[in-house]
């Protein structure tokens, strides 16, 4: 008798705990693989943007303070349609081609043209502006990038389900646009200009932190550790963007 009631005992089915103890340790593996991934995926993404903003500085100031370069710049403004025509290529082959953005070395080829041609355009822009108004745009876009992307990284607010707010602001950045399009063959509206520049200012700060999010992982949306092409422009668009609409916020021609 004791022997049969041993045999059956060890023909019990196991318990739920030791049916999902396995599971639970393939679980916790996975997420500490994902959060590598992820942590490996930020440094190479801002490895990246940090070489990208270095030389675009760089070339900003080399326009700004070289009387010869900006004079050289600005008396060919056919460099800045080439550099134009360049940066838009390279921008749609990375936005619309996903298999051509993935793949070495193509990717970082076009990478660099077009870092190099939004480059060049930011310090033809900048070549009209007194030296002082660049180093002022220069450090207060360092200094909402910065605060933007602590905010990103510490805050709980969910910045990539605001999907609607930003499409709203583009669609009335749009409307200013469009207005100061028509309205400028009649006249200089300073402060319509402004209303613009302000408006594309809070946009892009927003978009800073929209993409910033997307690339930490933690909200709603997230981007894949592949796409670390796409999230290097991406960032990289957004503050440039918002160095401009600084510029031409508080920027002050050269007399």
């Amino acid at each position: 008798m004791k022997k049969s009631k041993q045999v059956s005992n060890d023909n019990e089915p196991p318990t739920y705990q030791e049916a999902t103890a396995g599971y639970e340790e393939m679980e916790a593996q996975f997420a500490w693989d994902d959060k590598t991934i992820r942590r490996t995926f930020i440094r190479k993404v801002y490895a990246i943007l940090m070489l990208q903003l270095s030389v675009t500085v760089g070339i900003v100031c080399l326009f700004t303070f070289c009387a010869p370069v900006r004079f050289y710049i600005q008396t060919h403004p056919g460099l800045y349609s080439a550099s134009y025509l360049m940066f838009f290529g390279t921008y749609i082959a990375l936005s619309c081609c996903g298999d051509l953005r993935r793949q070495f070395p193509w990717n970082i080829v076009l990478l660099v043209i077009f870092t190099l041609s939004m480059a060049f355009m930011m310090g033809f822009l900048s070549s009209f502006y007194n030296t002082r108004s660049v180093l002022l745009c220069l450090g207060i876009t360092a200094l909402v990038c910065l605060s933007v992307t602590i905010f990103s990284f510490q805050s709980k607010i969910d910045v990539t389900s605001c999907q609607g707010v930003l499409f709203s602001m583009c669609m009335v950045m749009l409307l200013c646009a469009i207005t100061l399009s028509i309205v400028v063959p009649f006249g200089y509206v300073p402060w319509l200009h402004a209303i613009y520049s302000v408006i594309g200012a809070i946009l892009f700060t927003l978009f800073l932190a929209f993409d910033t999010q997307l690339l930490v992982g933690n909200k709603r949306y997230t981007i894949s550790p592949e796409e670390y092409i796409f999230a290097t422009l991406c960032l990289y668009l957004d503050v440039i963007y918002l160095f401009s609409f600084l510029l031409q916020l508080t920027g002050q021609g050269r007399d």
